[in-house]
C-alpha cells in the first residue's frame, strides 16, 4: 500500500514538473492559414482559405510538446477567390454560416505524429486525426519566442451535414465528399 502512495506521489510530482515550463501562445494569424482543397467535376482541385480564425495554444518550449488546442474558424470568412462559390458555400446547401457561423476544434491527445481531437461543423462533432508536425521553437529579432506547427488531414464533408451535389452526365459529381485540409500555426509566446 505504501508503495502505491509514493508512486502516486511520484508521478503526480512530475506531472507538475512538466507542467512548470508550458506557456500560453497567441496566435500570429499573419504567419498562418487555414485552407482546404476539395475535387470539383472529379478532375481538379478547388482551394480557399479562412481569414478569420483564433486559437489557444498552450506548448512547453523545454520539451517540445503541445498540451492544448483549441482553435475556432469563422465561416463567413471563406474565400476561394470567386464570390458568387463562396456564397454558395456560405447557404444552407453547405455551411449554413448564419446559423452555424463557427466551426471548432478541440485536441485530445497526440499519438505518435497524430493529433487527435473533436472536430465540428454545423453542430455535428466527430473526432478526427490530423498528421502533426513541429516546426519548432525560435526567437525572433525583437526577442520573441515564437513556435510553429502544421497539420494535414482528410474529411467527409458528408459527415457533417455539407451534402449538396449535382449529378454529372458522364458519371461522379460536380463536388468532391473528400475535403483535404491544411493548417499552419505560427505563435507568440505570452
Amino acid at each position: 500500500m505504501r508503495l502505491t502512495t509514493k508512486l502516486v506521489s511520484v508521478f503526480t510530482a512530475l506531472a507538475a514538473a512538466s507542467s512548470l515550463y508550458a506557456a500560453e501562445y497567441n496566435l500570429d494569424a499573419s504567419h498562418s492559414h487555414v485552407s482546404f482543397k476539395i475535387k470539383h467535376l472529379m478532375i481538379s482541385n478547388v482551394s480557399g482559405d479562412f481569414g478569420d480564425y483564433s486559437a489557444v495554444i498552450d506548448f512547453d518550449p523545454k520539451t517540445k510538446t503541445l498540451n492544448k488546442l483549441e482553435g475556432t474558424v469563422m465561416v463567413a470568412s471563406i474565400d476561394t477567390a470567386i464570390e458568387k462559390r463562396d456564397d454558395h458555400l456560405k447557404s444552407d446547401d453547405f455551411f449554413s454560416a448564419d446559423k452555424f457561423p463557427k466551426m471548432t476544434f478541440k485536441m485530445k491527445k497526440i499519438k505518435g505524429d497524430k493529433l487527435i481531437g473533436d472536430l465540428t461543423i454545423r453542430d455535428v462533432t466527430k473526432e478526427v486525426a490530423f498528421d502533426y508536425e513541429l516546426g519548432g521553437v525560435a526567437t525572433d529579432p525583437w526577442g520573441n519566442e515564437r513556435m510553429g506547427f502544421e497539420l494535414s488531414g482528410k474529411i467527409n464533408r458528408m459527415d457533417y451535414g455539407l451534402k449538396w451535389n449535382k449529378a454529372l452526365e458522364a458519371g461522379g459529381f460536380v463536388v468532391g465528399e473528400e475535403v483535404k485540409l491544411s493548417i499552419g500555426i505560427e505563435a507568440i509566446k505570452k
